[in-house]
Protein backbone atom coordinates (compact mmCIF):
# COMPACT_ATOMS: atom_id res chain seq x y z
CA UNK A 1 0.00 0.00 0.00
CA UNK A 2 1.10 3.49 -0.73
CA UNK A 3 1.47 5.43 2.57
CA UNK A 4 1.03 8.76 0.75
CA UNK A 5 -2.37 7.88 -0.73
CA UNK A 6 -5.48 9.40 0.92
CA UNK A 7 -7.66 6.86 2.73
CA UNK A 8 -11.21 6.54 1.39
CA UNK A 9 -14.32 6.10 3.52
CA UNK A 10 -15.26 7.05 7.09
CA UNK A 11 -13.37 6.29 10.24
CA UNK A 12 -15.04 4.61 13.16
CA UNK A 13 -14.90 7.85 15.17
CA UNK A 14 -16.71 9.79 12.42
CA UNK A 15 -19.46 7.17 12.27
CA UNK A 16 -19.90 7.20 16.07
CA UNK A 17 -20.11 11.02 16.16
CA UNK A 18 -22.73 10.96 13.39
CA UNK A 19 -24.75 8.34 15.31
CA UNK A 20 -24.65 10.42 18.51
CA UNK A 21 -25.90 13.50 16.64
CA UNK A 22 -28.65 11.46 15.00
CA UNK A 23 -29.68 10.01 18.37
CA UNK A 24 -30.07 13.46 19.95
CA UNK A 25 -32.12 14.66 16.98
CA UNK A 26 -34.46 11.65 17.20
CA UNK A 27 -34.89 12.07 20.97
CA UNK A 28 -35.86 15.71 20.44
CA UNK A 29 -38.44 14.65 17.85
CA UNK A 30 -39.86 12.03 20.23
CA UNK A 31 -40.42 14.71 22.88
CA UNK A 32 -42.07 16.91 20.29
CA UNK A 33 -44.42 14.09 19.32
CA UNK A 34 -45.56 13.67 22.95
CA UNK A 35 -46.28 17.40 23.26
CA UNK A 36 -48.13 17.46 19.94
CA UNK A 37 -50.28 14.49 20.92
CA UNK A 38 -51.24 16.10 24.26
CA UNK A 39 -52.11 19.40 22.59
CA UNK A 40 -54.16 17.65 19.93
CA UNK A 41 -56.15 15.76 22.59
CA UNK A 42 -56.77 19.00 24.52
CA UNK A 43 -58.03 20.65 21.33
CA UNK A 44 -60.50 17.80 20.88
CA UNK A 45 -61.76 18.22 24.45
CA UNK A 46 -62.21 21.98 24.02
CA UNK A 47 -64.12 21.44 20.77
CA UNK A 48 -66.40 18.86 22.37
CA UNK A 49 -67.06 21.07 25.43
CA UNK A 50 -67.85 24.07 23.22
CA UNK A 51 -70.25 21.92 21.20
CA UNK A 52 -72.07 20.81 24.37
CA UNK A 53 -72.34 24.43 25.53
CA UNK A 54 -73.58 25.60 22.12
CA UNK A 55 -76.18 22.81 22.00
CA UNK A 56 -77.65 23.88 25.36
CA UNK A 57 -77.58 27.56 24.38
CA UNK A 58 -79.51 26.85 21.18
CA UNK A 59 -81.99 24.72 23.14
CA UNK A 60 -82.60 27.52 25.66
CA UNK A 61 -82.86 30.21 22.98
CA UNK A 62 -85.58 28.17 21.25
CA UNK A 63 -87.80 28.32 24.36
CA UNK A 64 -90.46 31.05 24.47
CA UNK A 65 -89.46 34.16 26.40
CA UNK A 66 -92.15 33.66 29.03
CA UNK A 67 -91.25 29.99 29.54
CA UNK A 68 -87.56 30.67 30.11
CA UNK A 69 -87.44 30.79 33.92
CA UNK A 70 -84.70 31.99 36.21
CA UNK A 71 -82.65 29.34 37.94
CA UNK A 72 -79.68 26.97 37.83
CA UNK A 73 -79.49 23.51 36.31
CA UNK A 74 -76.80 20.88 35.88
CA UNK A 75 -76.35 17.81 33.75
CA UNK A 76 -73.50 15.45 32.94
CA UNK A 77 -72.51 14.11 29.55
CA UNK A 78 -69.99 11.59 28.40
CA UNK A 79 -68.06 12.65 25.35
CA UNK A 80 -66.78 10.66 22.41
CA UNK A 81 -63.23 11.24 23.66
CA UNK A 82 -63.96 9.39 26.91
CA UNK A 83 -64.05 12.54 29.06
CA UNK A 84 -67.06 13.29 31.30
CA UNK A 85 -68.33 16.86 31.04
CA UNK A 86 -70.48 18.74 33.57
CA UNK A 87 -72.73 21.39 32.07
CA UNK A 88 -74.22 24.13 34.29
CA UNK A 89 -76.54 26.83 33.06
CA UNK A 90 -78.16 29.83 34.70
CA UNK A 91 -80.90 32.14 33.51
CA UNK A 92 -81.20 35.57 35.12
CA UNK A 93 -83.80 38.22 34.27
CA UNK A 94 -82.99 41.91 34.50
CA UNK A 95 -85.76 44.12 33.20
CA UNK A 96 -86.44 43.22 29.58
CA UNK A 97 -83.22 41.18 29.28
CA UNK A 98 -82.50 37.56 30.13
CA UNK A 99 -78.90 36.51 30.54
CA UNK A 100 -78.06 32.86 29.88
CA UNK A 101 -74.71 31.65 31.21
CA UNK A 102 -73.52 28.15 30.33
CA UNK A 103 -70.41 26.60 31.85
CA UNK A 104 -68.92 23.30 30.77
CA UNK A 105 -66.24 21.76 32.98
CA UNK A 106 -64.12 18.65 32.60
CA UNK A 107 -60.99 17.14 34.08
CA UNK A 108 -58.29 15.42 32.07
CA UNK A 109 -54.96 16.08 33.80
CA UNK A 110 -56.21 19.39 35.25
CA UNK A 111 -59.67 21.00 35.60
CA UNK A 112 -60.91 23.08 32.65
CA UNK A 113 -63.85 25.43 32.11
CA UNK A 114 -65.57 26.95 29.09
CA UNK A 115 -68.21 29.63 29.60
CA UNK A 116 -70.75 30.97 27.08
CA UNK A 117 -72.89 34.02 27.87
CA UNK A 118 -75.86 35.16 25.79
CA UNK A 119 -78.27 38.00 26.39
CA UNK A 120 -81.85 37.83 25.07
CA UNK A 121 -84.36 40.63 24.85
CA UNK A 122 -88.15 40.48 24.52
Amino acid sequence: MNPLAKPKGFTLIEVLVALVILTFALLALAGLMVTTTKNNAFGGHVTEAATFAQDKLEELRAIKWESLLDGNNTDQRGGSTGINYTRNWRVATSGSLKTITIEVTWIDRTPHLIKLISVLSE
